[in-house]
């Protein structure tokens, strides 16, 4: 379509809004007749209308190349992707892309890096449900304010599952690509603990769970990433071809490019999961067997939470251990337990499918959705802590945190071994234990927000002097370019130089605010 296409009066705004063009001069977003022609009246819609009546027929107006899907700038759709789960951060963006295709991916990127437009892959993802959508964005990461979010959703296939392998689109879900793989006899080695995440969406923070100890970040893995560089260019990379993008993208927030397809390593599934809770009463204790247990390799998958204890007056320490098997090879029970100084007589042990344990948390997600807290504000907070200071942290930590601070939620704190993790991008604890430290709280109606993240930010900062790092989906206020520069230490070099490489407009992912 040239720019003289258009005539004067066919851009309007209406409640489909589907987006034609875009004005170079008032930088804003010419949109086709939809099916309901009335007018839109909000502020936004008027300038947009404006923005389109005084391009047409000139050659301020720049058409927007042919798409397999739409970009839209409906009030509707730029409302729900003006927030994330968090619910703290508000960003609206002026159009939302929904792709037909990977090429949408790069076509849009290309336009929008010529004309200086920023963009931001949204997962957006969840068991279905619209109002009640997840993502790992909580504190505005994948906010897109004034510029062009990209619905992952449209790119959700399962492409092939084959022996030891899987290769997806960014918009799967970890549930979706779970019993696609089960299907066929195989399992994610490592699987987020809630698994209706996307799969772009964790590769580009991390993704962390329970098989962390063995195999590392979901990141860890990847075997290649199909990849839309800041250029519009599609890239396949992977750790022997354009291994640079490949490092920069797995962790990297979505600063060098935005996953489009990821090839992953699976492992064989098992049939059955003995999961072990472990209750302790005194934290050295905790962290003592947490380690010991891991470094032995008692469990397949280890994770670990504290509690308020049965008084309300203290905290209490569980560590949940599982063991994958198949048939009737049940593990002995007794040898798991050995030499522990956990409180024996509350040892408990649940037999149950590999299946059931993976989608242990959707009924703790389903309570939380009925009673009215998945919606609400969620000043979450993850961090990993050297091993060597994980029990001061978390004596000064706990002196702070309140119930109210929980709500409904909870505080994971579990061990992994840093030499497991092999992206650069997703910088660790310079010892070779740490601990995970990732308080997810669900607060009830009414609680001070502002107070809650004057705390994470209270509570980060003595993390990092305490040679601690973040992860980057948590709800850390006020993080300054000197703040990422110490996060990155010796690898903020290599994060300057893939942005300019790969991103030299600086349009991808500006939620983050690495390189604001």
């Amino acid at each position: 379509m040239s720019k003289s296409a258009l005539p004067r009066r066919s851009v309007i705004v209406g409640a489909a809004a589907t987006v034609v063009g875009w004005n170079t001069v008032s930088r804003s977003w010419a949109v086709a007749p939809a099916a309901d022609t009335s007018p839109d009246t909000s502020p936004d819609a008027e300038a947009t209308a404006a923005g389109a009546d005084a391009a047409s027929g000139t050659d301020t107006l720049a058409a927007l190349p042919r798409l397999d899907g739409t970009l839209v700038a409906d009030a509707a759709t730029l409302a729900r992707f003006d927030g994330d789960f968090g619910h703290l951060v508000t960003a609206a963006p002026r159009a939302v892309l929904r792709p037909g295709s990977v090429r949408d991916v790069a076509t849009l990127v290309g336009f929008a890096r010529r004309h200086r437009i920023p963009v931001a892959m949204n997962g957006q993802s969840g068991t279905g449900e619209t109002t009640e959508l997840e993502s790992h964005s909580s504190y505005g990461q994948a906010g897109v304010r004034g510029g062009v979010a990209i619905d992952s959703r449209g790119l959700d296939r399962i492409i092939r599952i084959t022996p030891g392998r899987a290769v997806v689109e960014a918009g799967v879900t970890w549930a979706q690509l779970t019993d696609a793989a089960l299907a066929q006899g195989w399992m994610p080695p490592c699987l987020t603990d809630y698994l209706h995440l996307s799969v772009g969406g964790t590769l580009s923070v991390g993704g962390i769970g329970g098989g962390v100890q063995r195999h590392g970040f979901q990141v860890d893995t990847v075997e290649s990433v199909d990849v839309v560089t800041g250029t519009g260019e599609l890239v396949t990379a992977s750790a022997s071809t354009n291994r640079e993008l490949f490092e920069a993208v797995l962790g990297g927030g979505g600063q060098a490019g935005l996953i489009v397809r990821a090839t992953l390593r699976l492992v064989r599934a098992r049939e059955r999961a003995l999961v072990l809770n472990l209750f302790y009463d005194d934290l050295g204790a905790y962290l003592a067997d947490q380690k010991k247990v891991m470094l032995e390799r008692r469990f397949d998958l280890q994770v670990g939470d504290v509690s308020r204890d049965a008084a309300g007056t203290g905290w209490r320490y569980k560590v949940e251990g599982v063991v994958l098997y198949d048939g009737a090879a049940a593990p002995d029970r007794a040898k798991l337990v050995r030499g522990l100084r956990c409180v024996a007589a509350e040892t408990t042990f649940t037999d149950q499918t590999a299946r059931e344990y993976a989608y242990r948390v959707d009924a703790f997600a389903g309570f939380l959705k009925g009673a009215g807290l998945w919606s609400q504000p969620k000043p979450w907070m993850s961090l990993f802590l050297p091993a060597s200071t994980a029990g001061t942290f978390t004596r000064e930590a706990l002196a702070l945190l309140t119930p109210e601070d929980l709500g409904a939620g909870l505080l994971l704190f579990y061990p992994f071994r840093t030499d497991v993790f092999t992206r650069p991008m997703t910088v660790m604890p310079d010892e070779p234990v740490g601990f995970h430290f990732d308080l997810l709280s669900f607060p009830f109606p009414g609680a001070d927000h502002a107070a809650a993240l004057r705390r994470n930010r209270r509570l980060y900062d003595r993390a990092v002097q305490l040679g601690g790092k973040r992860y980057l989906i948590g709800a850390i206020p006020d993080v300054t370019h000197a703040d990422w520069r110490r996060h990155y230490g010796s690898r903020w070099g290599r994060v300057v130089a893939a942005k300019h490489r790969f991103d030299p407009a600086g349009i991808l992912t500006p939620g983050q605010g690495i390189h604001s």
